[in-house]
C-alpha cells in the first residue's frame, strides 16, 4: 500500500507515521508513506526524526490547498489519512480565515483529487467538538452537529463535505471524531504541554474560569491505532467516534498535572473564560468497539506520567517553540 498522510509532521500525524512505519499496532504496514505538511508553526521535521532514515518515508513540504501538488502526490497513492488542520480553538476565535481555508478548502481539494485518482480509502480525521456540548451521557455518531467555535465549525463543514463525496460519488471516505489527545510531541499551546512546560520552568499556569469544563482524555497512541483500524476495516461513508474513557474537569486535570510536576495550587492563576467555551464533551465508542475491536489501551495515569517525563527529558524540543511563540497561556 502507498499511503499519503497529510499533516504528518504535526503532533498526531507524526505519531501515526512513526507508529505505522514501526508496526506499532500489529496491523498492516504500508510499502511507502508520503507525508505532506506545510510546516506551519505547529509542524516540525523534528517530530519525524525517529523515522527520517526509513527508506519507506518520503517528506514533501506543501499545502493541501495546492491542487496540482496534491494531484501529483495522489497519482500513485492507494489511500489517504488526512490529519492536516488548523486546530487551536483560541486562535480560531482571534481569526477564523485560516481555519476555513485549511480545514474546508484544503479538505475539498484533497477529496477532488482522490476522486479523480480513484483512491481505495480516505480517512478524514476530525474532532468531537463538532457535536457541541453535552450535559449528560455521551454522543453517538448520529448526533446532529452543533459546533460552537470557528474551529469546530470549520471541522464540521469538512466532515460534511467528506460525507457528501461518499454519498454523491461513492468515494470510500470514513470520518473519525476523537476526544482530547495528549502525549509527547504536542505543540505547547495545548493545555497538557503548556501546563507541564510552565510548571517545569517554575512558572504559573492559567485555568479558565472555575475549571468546570469536562473533557475526555485520549492518549495519542490509542487515537492513532484507532485511525489505522478505520483505514483497514472501516465501512465507507461511516463516522467513528474515538474516545479515551477518562473524563476530567479542567480543575481535576490541573490537580493531576500539579501532582505530576511536584507543584502546588499557588502556581495556578484563574483567567477569564474562553468565549463560547463548551462545558462538556463525551463520545460513545460502542460503534468502533463493536465493528473494529477498538478499546483504549493506555492507562491515563501511566500515560500522563510518561508524558510529563517526556517533556522533562526533551527541553531541546519544546523550549525553542515556546520562545518563538511567546507562549504563556
Amino acid at each position: 500500500m502507498q499511503l499519503l498522510v497529510t499533516g504528518g509532521a504535526g503532533f498526531i500525524g507524526s505519531h501515526y507515521v512513526r507508529g505505522v512505519l514501526g508496526d506499532a499496532w500489529g496491523l498492516s504496514v504500508p510499502d511507502r508513506v508520503t507525508v505532506l505538511d506545510k510546516l506551519t508553526y505547529a509542524g516540525s521535521l523534528a517530530n519525524l526524526a525517529p523515522v527520517r532514515d526509513d527508506e519507506r518515508l518520503r517528506f514533501v513540504q506543501g499545502d493541501i490547498c495546492d491542487g496540482p501538488l496534491v494531484d501529483e502526490l495522489l497519482a500513485d497513492t492507494h489511500a489517504v489519512v488526512h490529519f492536516a488542520a488548523e486546530s487551536h480553538v483560541d486562535r480560531s476565535i482571534l481569526g477564523a480565515a485560516d481555519f476555513v481555508v485549511t480545514n474546508v478548502v484544503g479538505t475539498q481539494t484533497l477529496l477532488d483529487s482522490a476522486l479523480r485518482r480513484g483512491l481505495g480509502a480516505f480517512v478524514h480525521v476530525s474532532t468531537d467538538e463538532v457535536y457541541g456540548s453535552i450535559e449528560h451521557g455521551s454522543w453517538d455518531e448520529q448526533q446532529p452537529l452543533e459546533p460552537n467555535s470557528p474551529y469546530s465549525a470549520s471541522k464540521a463543514a469538512s466532515d460534511l463535505i467528506a460525507r457528501s463525496y461518499f454519498r454523491t460519488h461513492g468515494l470510500p471516505v470514513c470520518v473519525t471524531r476523537c476526544s482530547n489527545n495528549y502525549g509527547p510531541y504536542q505543540f505547547p499551546e495545548k493545555v497538557v504541554p503548556l501546563f507541564v512546560t510552565n510548571l517545569l520552568d517554575g512558572a504559573t499556569v492559567p485555568l479558565y474560569g472555575a475549571g468546570a469544563n469536562v473533557r475526555d482524555w485520549l492518549h495519542v497512541d490509542d487515537h492513532c491505532r484507532a485511525v489505522h483500524l478505520v483505514l483497514e476495516g472501516g465501512r465507507p461513508g461511516e463516522v467513528y467516534n474515538i474516545g479515551g474513557g477518562t473524563e476530567l474537569s479542567n480543575r481535576e486535570l490541573t490537580q493531576r498535572l500539579l501532582a505530576a510536576c511536584d507543584a502546588d495550587w499557588d502556581r495556578v492563576v484563574s483567567v477569564e473564560d474562553r468565549l463560547g467555551h463548551d462545558l462538556r464533551y463525551s463520545v460513545s465508542t460502542a460503534k468502533i468497539a463493536a465493528e473494529l475491536g477498538y478499546a483504549p489501551q493506555v492507562d491515563f495515569e501511566q500515560g500522563l506520567t510518561e508524558t510529563v517525563g517526556w517533556y522533562a527529558a526533551h527541553r531541546e524540543w519544546w523550549e525553542p517553540l515556546k520562545q518563538r511563540a511567546q507562549l504563556t497561556r
